[in-house]
């Protein structure tokens, strides 16, 4: 492999990786906070640990593999090793983080706004930052691309419908939900969207300098051997 692939390899797993980790922590600030809400798939997850135990983040990996399987089914283009890495990582470390107990708790005061407003926050930016890293979208992202592909449904309208159905079914189990669980998409949609296009061009002018970078190293070497 040459230089210049594994450099760019380097940049987009580590992209990739870092957002994991930044994404894991914001949804451990929600989840903290629960009582104001978390995002819509985290009330299914806290409502299955509620419910039956095991933990957050074994119910996001198994419920992740479970739309996973569906994805294949649909169009398993939309699933790469990067899904999988994302399912299993984000699972871990949100558990680890709630272990760990370092991330600020509740507090029951108007200093709990704050705190779930940086989670919404982190994981609107770290959302973009690791779909940005381009080796695969979230099991969740996926299943929704595939469906909406499949049956011709436009993506906003399949977010929509995905998340009504899961917060639904989160909040019949018993889950969190209020006042945030309906703000996140609002706050993280733009952030993401942000996120996502500033590092996917400095990904894309990353690559662009290190192909130029070997075009003019072999014209160089081209030129020696012709002296």
């Amino acid at each position: 492999m040459e230089r210049r692939d594994i450099m760019v390899k380097l940049l987009r797993w580590s992209t990739f990786l870092i957002g994991l980790v930044f994404f894991s922590a914001g949804i451990t600030l929600a989840i903290n906070v629960q009582h104001l809400g978390v995002q819509a798939w985290d009330t299914l997850h806290v409502s299955l640990f509620d419910k039956f135990g095991l933990s957050i983040g074994t119910w996001s990996i198994l419920i992740g593999f479970i739309l996973i399987g569906t994805t294949i089914i649909l169009d398993k283009s939309y699933i790469k090793i990067g899904t999988f890495l994302n399912l299993i990582i984000v699972g871990l470390l949100v558990d680890f983080h709630l272990w760990l107990g370092i991330l600020p708790q509740a507090t029951h005061t108007w200093t709990d706004i704050l705190i779930i407003l940086a989670g919404m926050i982190l994981m609107g930016l770290a959302g973009g930052m690791y779909n940005a890293g381009g080796v695969g979208s979230g099991p969740r992202d996926g299943f929704m691309l595939a469906v909406s592909n499949r049956w011709n449904i436009p993506i906003g309208r399949m977010r929509i419908m995905t998340e009504t159905s899961v917060v639904l079914i989160g909040f019949l189990l018993g889950g969190p939900v209020f006042l945030f669980t309906f703000l996140f998409t609002l706050v993280q949609s733009p952030l993401f969207q942000y996120s996502y296009l500033k590092i996917a061009q400095f990904i894309d002018r990353f690559e662009m300098h290190e192909n130029k970078r070997q075009i003019s190293l072999a014209t160089n070497k081209l030129l020696n051997e012709e002296k």
